[in-house]
């Protein structure tokens, strides 16, 4: 049994059966049913039916049918309900655009849209989401039905931004790698098949973005799990051939001279990428293109890593005098102004500043870190480090 396979004919089997007449909750339902019917008795090797998406379609109908009679609150409706079409290959009218429309819906919140994405479109069970995001099945699961039903009164072909459904994407690639199932893949894998169904520059600019961030993915954590910042990661263990299939699809998206976010975040990967070594990343750039991304979002994450940006291009003062225009409540800002405190030779400052940063930091790891950082400058303003009396 293929289960890739399976996973990727789960958003046009959906289609199928909201198209014939069910609600989206009830299609979702039915066809997870078919799923389970197909890794229960399909076997291994070359006995799968030779039209897989036509045998999903017709068991995912019959349960759908099925649980239809089966309530009798909805007689009228089944009605309506047309006879059983005969089995063999399902229609040739493609869902799956409509679908990423109706999961990333803008009446869901973030959280919902993201675990409705991985379970319509993305093909995974409820316990795999959960344990990719670390939460208990149930609450997974209750999260995952409300989502469905916030959407079963939305008509299936009722046109959807594709800014929202790259948001959803988006989240979802930064937002799991734990669990059985690595959600930055499975976001990577989204994101490709809505790149082969539109030619929008910006699903181009986020692909690029995600395979230029997950090519360096193997340098970012030493063996015990701690954090290796950029400048310090072993370039040779970037994925050079994600790195350049990222570029080629970021230069394709910008000469169609539509620029928008995700193409100049993109752009910022690239260039570092492109560093053989940190000492070498062309700054100067990377400050024009957060310029540029300031412009289009107005972000004020994007304008803490400006200032991150400006500290390396013009110097630590000038990075601190862009940091002291932004809210110190910003996530990481006392981070960055322990690094540029750093950078600045205010070592005292920086320590305090690192503690600091590290009792909030949103997670293990970047807490780790942070401590780390501090107790190394600690150690050297006691004159116990290797740069103690530089």
């Amino acid at each position: 049994m293929n289960e890739s396979l399976l996973r990727e004919l789960v958003p046009a089997v959906i289609g199928v059966l909201v198209r014939r007449g069910a609600d989206f909750a009830a299609a979702e339902d039915a066809v997870q049913d078919a799923l389970v019917e197909a890794v229960r008795t399909w076997p291994d090797g070359d006995g799968s039916p030779r039209d897989p998406k036509g045998w999903l379609i017709t068991v995912a109908w019959r349960r759908y049918l099925d649980a239809v009679r089966a309530d009798a609150s909805r007689r009228r409706r089944e009605e309506r309900v047309e006879a059983e079409p005969p089995p063999g290959p399902g229609e040739a009218v493609d869902d799956t655009l409509q679908l990423y429309f109706l999961c990333a819906h803008p009446s869901l919140t973030p959280a919902s849209a993201v675990a409705l994405t991985l379970r319509a479109v993305g093909g995974l069970t409820t316990r795999q989401i959960a344990r990719a995001y670390l939460v208990p099945e149930a609450t997974m699961a209750q999260r995952i039905s409300r989502a469905k039903r916030t959407v079963s009164g939305v008509r299936f072909d009722q046109p959807g931004e594709v800014a929202t459904v790259l948001r959803v994407l988006y989240l979802v690639f930064n937002e799991g790698y734990s669990g059985d199932v690595d959600v930055a893949a499975e976001a990577i894998r989204l994101t490709r098949r809505l790149a082969a169904r539109t030619p929008h520059e910006e699903v181009a600019g986020l692909l690029a973005l995600m395979l230029l961030h997950h090519a360096r993915r193997p340098a970012r954590t030493c063996p015990d799990g701690r954090l290796v910042p950029l400048a310090e990661q072993d370039r040779g263990r970037w994925d050079t051939r994600m790195i350049a299939e990222g570029v080629e699809l970021l230069q394709g998206a910008l000469a169609r001279d539509r620029l928008g976010e995700f193409q100049a975040q993109a752009a910022i990967a690239a260039l570092h990428a492109d560093a053989p070594r940190a000492e070498e990343t062309d700054w100067v750039q990377i400050v024009e293109w957060y310029d540029e991304l300031v412009r289009l979002t107005g972000s004020p994450v994007a304008r803490l890593n400006r200032a991150v940006a400006v500290g390396e291009a013009d110097g630590a003062r000038a990075g601190l005098a862009a940091l002291a225009a932004l809210d110190p409540a910003l996530p990481r800002h006392t981070a960055v102004a322990a690094y540029l405190h750093e950078r600045d030779g205010d070592a005292a400052t920086a320590a305090l500043l690192y503690a600091q940063a590290a009792r909030s930091a949103p997670n293990l790891p970047e807490r780790d870190h942070l401590t780390r950082q501090a107790a190394r400058l600690n150690a050297r303003l006691r004159g116990e480090g290797p740069f103690a009396g530089a």
